[in-house]
């Protein structure tokens, strides 16, 4: 055997060693912290939601102010995702993820001592930025690191952390702020920031090895999300993902009006509502990783994005015709929230698969246009008014009927592009 030959099965070995996972218990190490990397967007989304209104009275700013924080923090999300995917395919996961965390850790703590509500904008945007990379990177960890049938398996857990975090995020800012104020908020984000960084140093490997990176340094990594946004089924499955989001988000901004307002429950029964309803998508997620194995991943695709906009037509047909009830839109969105258990995790697993090459720069453009579209269907709900639920059922409704568009016209799943773990 010749040296060069020698030297090239090394290298091959050493990336299968890369590749492959280790042990269980490295598996469960690894996991854990991705799923932690996962909820950090949603948690720093949601648990200084209850102080809104302590936080307008300390800092002198109106509510449009306060609100300007949330919308600061998901554009960081997008762009830092459109940014950190596609680098990260250049310098590898391990040194950004390790950035990030501690980047989240500081803006924490600086959002904590804000004194102003422009500084406090600024500092949240950047917050978003590093909340990013955990997003966009646990997604490509898990497609550097697992293959076949582990894929959408894992991917669905990531998506299950999705739904798990906006339910209990306020419950632990309510918690934190029943005892101090809403700066102590932004310390325990410092403190898990921190944590997470320890988290990443001892339980996630590099998992992209140098040979495989991109070699033509950012510019080319940025052509391949060109490319990526030019391939047909990629760019389906993005779509169907944004907007499927988008129907998401309107369903988390409205429906608490929908049914404190307009059906006149109590905050406590809304989160109860809101807590069955989160059951229903996380035990779709469930049977979403254990059909993986055995269904197509386009048919479970296919049946989520039916039910979903099934559902929600079924909401704005029951409200246009025998006008609001309580049972109708809870039954209708049951269904509908239920679906986004099977079809998040399908179009990440699909267009993960299909942009394998560059699993960075793809999960930039599925995490960047899940959240670009859910931003603005969030801004849309709140444009229509209080008194009606068909605002936010139609809007639903549209941004569905346009994903099951994008599902036929680009996606075309009987042609079964992208399919991972089917046998």
């Amino acid at each position: 055997m010749t040296h060069s030959n020698e030297t090239g099965r090394l290298a091959v070995e050493r990336t299968a060693a890369a590749r492959a996972p280790a042990d269980s218990d490295g598996r469960r190490g690894l996991l854990l912290v991705l799923a932690l990397l996962t909820a950090v967007g949603p948690l720093a989304i949601d648990m200084y939601v209850p102080g809104l209104p302590a936080m307008s009275a300390a800092l002198h700013a109106g509510g449009s102010g306060v609100q300007l924080t949330l919308t600061a923090f998901l554009a960081g999300v997008v762009v830092g995702q459109l940014v950190i995917g596609p680098l990260s395919d250049v310098v590898g996961r391990r040194r950004p993820l390790i950035a990030g965390t501690l980047a989240f850790a500081a803006t924490g703590l600086a959002c904590a001592f804000s004194t102003g509500i422009d500084v406090l904008v600024v500092t949240r945007f950047v917050q978003g930025v590093a909340a990013a990379v955990g997003l966009v990177l646990a997604r490509a960890v898990i497609t550097d690191r697992f293959h076949g049938h582990d894929v959408p398996r894992y991917i669905a857990l990531l998506g299950q952390i999705l739904c798990v975090a906006p339910v209990v995020a306020p419950v632990i800012g309510g918690g934190i702020m029943s005892v101090w104020s809403w700066r102590a908020v932004f310390l325990t984000l410092c403190v898990f920031g921190l944590l997470l960084t320890v988290g990443v140093i001892a339980k996630v490997p590099e998992t992209l090895p140098p040979q495989q990176r991109h070699r033509g340094g950012l510019t080319g990594s940025l052509r391949s999300m060109g490319r990526l946004a030019g391939h047909r089924p990629f760019l389906g499955n993005a779509l169907v993902l944004g907007l499927s989001s988008a129907a998401l988000f309107a369903y988390i901004s409205g429906s608490s009006f929908v049914f404190e307002r307009i059906h006149g429950l109590s905050a406590g029964m809304y989160a109860v509502i809101f807590a069955v309803n989160s059951v229903g998508q996380l035990l779709a997620g469930t049977v979403f990783s254990r059909l993986a194995r055995r269904v197509r991943m386009n048919t479970l695709l296919t049946v989520s994005v039916v039910a979903a906009t099934a559902g929600a037509l079924a909401q704005v047909v029951f409200t246009a015709l025998t006008g609001e009830s309580l049972a109708a839109s809870w039954i209708t969105q049951f269904v509908t929230v239920s679906a986004f258990g099977i079809c998040v995790p399908a179009t990440i697993a699909l267009g993960q698969s299909l942009g394998r090459t560059a699993p960075g720069a793809a999960s930039a453009l599925l995490g960047g246009l899940q959240f670009l579209f859910g931003a603005l269907a969030s801004c849309l709900v709140g444009l229509f008014g209080e008194n009606s639920s068909l605002p936010m059922g139609l809007i639903m409704l549209i941004a569905l009927a346009l994903a099951a568009l994008c599902l036929v016209g680009l996606v075309r799943p009987w042609d079964g592009h992208g399919e991972v773990g089917a046998r």
